[in-house]
């Protein structure tokens, strides 16, 4: 076989089939692999944080763990590394959608300052080991640059998490004890620099029992600055410039921190009883007022004892202001999450449309009532229905004592009262008291939040009258021949209103014919008038005529041109 045929083989053979790599997703920044990322970029950040400026001011601790050093370090900068090819692999949004375009991504990303301090976090200043010594952990200090990545994973805590009163205090002791470590390893460090027990300010010099061991160093350095910082213990005295210019700076970050742990707590204080302001009616003002109007003691202690019970079982009444900054079909949807299911046990709203229910579970409005309270009377105007969510109530006579019946969780009562049913014979009266005998909590729907939502939906409105009939009849409260002469009424009334319509739509047809007419007129007479107005402009003036006739009449040798001007003059038409 030729050469050239061996080419020409080779050629025409198919590619042999490559590998596809798997493409890294593109992570949402508001998703959970980005928030667990940036939890995992804590550690190594913290580690940074805290354990470089120790082992750069305690030398002993520098020395005798190298080798674990040397492993927690480039693991460190490993997950810096993969820190970066994260950020490379985050979308970002844009008009409310998220970028997925790993270009977009990419050129976004190196042109911010983040970019830049990743990168300076990572420069290989590890290398001056082979001229300065493994000793020398300060040349990692550019490892702090990647501290603003901690805050951001503080913040989506913050925002995650169901006790961000309680992560802020966690937080601000996190920085209280960073503050005084990093103070606590200065202090050693210029103690080292001074000289070990030169004075009774700086640390005692390491030959003295006790005080060579290395946490008894860190120890009394750390406690050594937190009496500093806190200034609240008896230290002694600076003796010399650099041990003042220290208290000094010192006593300024202390009034600094003092400032902030203040302000912290003055904001998570007022955040708490924002929470709870909005979530619990304030009875503060209600005690002034029964105090200024002399409530008697007996329901003074009544209304106390229903706002404990509401604050000490986290119950609320006032679910429509606190999801009010929701958008409608979210704040639905939440509602819906909570309520449904207690709305769908009632029996008139069963096999109703899903877009019915949560139209109506927006419309609960939820009520706590205390042992002994009465939720209606017999006789009342029913305005409302109810729901038993959590409690008993009893249907008890007009003595208040005997119970006919006791209600429970998941059962209604004032249904029919709020849907309006031909025949019925009880009317929109209550026909039972109903007392509560504990703390119940229950659901209210007015019957004009009812209304309005059914008027959307008419076919739901004849199912639940229909079902509302069937109870009646159960109960033998429909008056089937009141019922029969409602419809035979509304039929008339609705004929008579379909003859008014008919003769409305006449009366509308004659009226536009007439109009028509009159704008036929209307253009006609202003077509004949148009058209005198253009004939009478070719008649002669009165003030031509009156000149005519001064000039008296012509001679024999000009008649022939005065009756040739006087035929010229004439109007046309006139000879």
């Amino acid at each position: 076989m030729s050469q050239d045929s061996k080419v020409r083989t080779t050629e025409s053979s198919p590619p042999a089939p490559s590998k596809t790599r798997k493409k890294l997703p593109v992570l949402d920044p508001s998703g959970d692999y980005y928030y667990w990322w940036l939890n995992t970029m804590v550690c190594p950040i913290m580690y940074n944080l805290i354990i470089i400026i120790c082992r750069a001011c305690f030398p002993d601790l520098q020395h005798g763990y190298l080798l674990a050093w040397f492993v927690l370090d480039y693991t460190s900068d490993l997950l810096y590394l993969l820190d970066i090819i994260v950020r490379f692999h985050t979308g970002f949004l844009e008009q409310g959608i998220l970028v997925v375009d790993k270009g977009r991504i990419a050129s976004r990303y190196v042109r911010t300052w983040s970019f830049l301090l990743d990168l300076a976090s990572l420069l290989p200043t590890d290398a001056l080991y082979l001229q300065l010594g493994p000793h020398t952990p300060t040349l990692r200090l550019n490892r702090f640059l990647r501290v603003p990545r901690l805050f951001e994973a503080f913040d989506r805590t913050e925002t995650r998490t169901a006790y961000p009163n309680a992560f802020r205090i966690a937080k601000l002791m996190l920085y209280i004890f960073v503050v005084i470590h990093w103070n606590s390893c200065l202090y050693f460090a210029l103690s080292q620099y001074l000289g070990f027990g030169r004075d009774a300010w700086v640390y005692p010099d390491p030959a003295r029992p006790g005080f060579e061991r290395l946490r008894r160093q860190y120890l009394y350095s750390f406690y050594f600055s937190t009496l500093i910082l806190t200034t609240v213990g008896d230290t002694p005295l600076p003796a010399r410039e650099e041990e003042y210019l220290f208290m000094v700076g010192d006593f300024l970050l202390a009034v600094m921190g003092f400032a902030t742990i203040m302000g912290s707590m003055s904001s998570v204080i007022y955040n708490m009883n924002t929470a709870d302001a909005a979530f619990y009616p304030d009875h503060a003002l209600v005690k002034k007022y029964m105090k200024l109007q002399r409530v008697n003691r007996r329901l003074e202690r009544r209304v106390i004892d229903w706002y404990q019970h509401l604050q000490i079982n986290k119950k609320m009444t006032n679910e429509v202001a606190i999801l009010q900054h929701l958008p409608e079909r979210l704040r639905a949807e939440v509602a819906v999450s909570v309520h449904l299911s207690t709305l769908s046990r009632v029996q008139i709203f069963q096999n109703c449309e899903a877009s019915l229910l949560e139209e109506l579970v927006l419309k609960l409005q939820p009520q706590t009532y205390s042992p002994g309270e009465y939720v209606c009377r017999k006789g009342d105007i029913g305005r409302e229905m109810y729901i038993i969510r959590e409690g008993q109530l009893a249907v008890v006579a007009d003595d208040g004592v005997t119970q006919y019946a006791v209600l429970g969780a998941g059962l209604y009562f004032g249904e029919i009262s709020i849907i309006n049913i031909k025949g019925n014979m009880s009317g929109n009266r209550r026909t039972a008291n109903i007392k509560s005998l504990g703390y119940s909590d229950l659901f209210c729907l007015s019957k004009e939040d009812l209304r309005e939502v059914l008027s959307e939906y008419p076919q739901a409105q004849a199912v639940m009258e229909e079902k509302g009939r069937e109870i009646l009849l159960k109960m033998n409260k429909l008056d089937v021949n009141a019922e029969a002469a409602e419809i035979a009424l509304q039929e008339a009334t609705e004929s008579r209103l379909r003859g008014l319509d008919q003769q409305l739509d006449d009366l509308q047809t004659k009226f536009a014919r007439l109009l028509a007419e009159l704008e036929s007129s209307a253009l006609k007479i202003a077509y004949r008038i148009e058209r005198l107005e253009w004939q009478t402009r070719e008649w002669p003036m009165p003030e031509d005529l009156a000149e005519a006739d001064d000039e008296g009449e012509p001679g024999e040798g000009t008649s022939k041109d005065g009756r040739g001007r006087a035929s010229q003059e004439r109007p046309p038409g006139t000879e």
